[in-house]
């Protein structure tokens, strides 16, 4: 006879050709953040093919599904999969390379939903033997600030019935299919988007005492930032770097301004909002001392994410169990930024990593590349696990 983690196991690796089947689908019809229409409708046609339930067009396009065992009101986990695509063009030469051009699924999502419907397929059939139930979140919208995240919560994504923890997963290129990876406490940075419009005085390159150029303006202030966050301790980890300059001059025209983008992540939301009055003040003072002006603007975003201890160390312990201790890994913090961040500020929840390279196949690629890729074996681990880890919750 079976033991349950036995039949997640099986049913795992029965399910595996549908779950790819289901990946290559969404990889070859990708979809930009809150424009996931056609993925929204695929993921309602595969739950209806399971006769789970489900409510659609949260968020316009997010979806959830309830799975519910025996006495279904005992306790309730929750279990998310992002489903946007990024603005990039795919350069792959796959079977199941991106049919919409300048789009692709280079962040692995299309892997997170498929096995998110991989353990909803595992689940349903094991309904019988387990109490409680298993919340779905096919979630829009997690490359593109506010975060859908964020905006289904404030749809109330997280009521009737109120998940007393949460899971979620993210693919890791840089791990080796067949392993996983978790972080109790502090795991992902906050991040926010800043603006800058640097304003000096223009005029011809040949007559320097009729301008005032904004350009060095600006290289002034970026020089102040960066003595100030980036080559002295912080009160937190902390990272400040600016990736692109616009100034609209020529060889011999001064423009009359420089608008500059960046980012600003750390791990403490009291130093987030110090830091941000603290670089508006010396973007200012930098750009008076020199005759110009900065408006600075910071765009919020993500708030850091937190690992819930407890979830996370029976997440680790089950996980052991399902793969063997010697495939689950600790992991490093990291500045990057989730917007699961907003689930975990809301739920005890457990977000971790699912390794999706194989340096023996060439599968190497980071994401948010054109190359990006994984070995679909993940898939097998990707649902099953997630179910296990969901079964394993609700036991607890």
């Amino acid at each position: 006879m079976h033991t349950l983690k036995q039949s997640v196991q099986t049913l795992a690796k029965n399910y595996l050709r549908d779950i790819i089947d289901i990946r290559r689908h969404l990889h070859a019809h990708p979809e930009l953040s809150f424009e996931e229409y056609e993925t929204s409708d695929y993921i309602a046609r595969q739950l209806e093919m399971l006769a789970i339930p489900y409510t659609k067009g949260i968020v316009k396009t997010g979806i959830v599904a309830i799975i519910e065992g025996k006495n279904p009101s005992k306790k309730t986990v929750a279990l998310r999969g992002d489903m946007d695509a990024l603005p990039i063009n795919e350069t792959n030469e796959v079977e199941y390379r991106s049919q919409n051009i300048g789009i692709m699924h280079a962040c692995g999502h299309d892997v997170h939903s498929a096995s998110l419907l991989g353990a909803a397929r595992i689940l349903n059939e094991l309904r019988g033997e387990f109490e409680g139930t298993v919340k779905l979140i096919f979630q829009p919208g997690e490359e593109k600030l506010p975060g859908g995240a964020s905006l289904m919560i404030k749809e109330g994504v997280l009521e009737k019935p109120r998940p007393h923890s949460m899971l979620g997963q993210h693919v890791f290129p840089s791990m080796e299919v067949g392993k996983v990876g978790f972080r109790s406490g502090m795991y992902m940075a906050s991040t926010d988007e800043l603006y800058m419009t640097v304003k000096g005085k223009g005029g011809h390159a040949a007559m320097p005492a009729d301008y005032n150029s904004p350009l060095l303006i600006a290289s002034q202030i970026l020089l102040e930032l960066n003595k100030v966050f980036m080559q002295a301790e912080q009160k937190a980890p902390t990272v400040l770097a600016f990736g692109k300059i616009t100034g609209n001059g020529a060889t011999n025209v001064i423009p009359e301004e420089v608008k500059i983008e960046g980012t600003f992540r750390t791990m403490n939301e009291d130093w987030r909002a110090e830091a941000h009055a603290k670089m508006k003040q010396i973007a200012g003072d930098a750009a008076k001392q020199m005759g110009g002006s900065c408006d600075f603007r910071v765009e919020l975003g993500y708030p850091f994410l937190v690992n819930d201890e407890m979830v996370t160390e029976r997440a680790r312990a089950a996980a052991e169990e399902y793969l063997g201790q010697e495939n689950v890994e600790e992991l490093p913090m990291r500045m990057t930024a989730e917007d699961f961040a907003f689930f975990s500020q809301q739920v005890p929840s457990c977000f971790y990593r699912l390794g999706t390279g194989n340096k023996s196949k060439g599968i190497t690629s980071g994401v948010h590349t054109a190359t990006f890729d994984i070995d679909e074996r993940a898939l097998e681990i990707g649902a099953g696990l997630m179910a296990w880890l969901a079964l394993n919750e609700l036991n607890s």
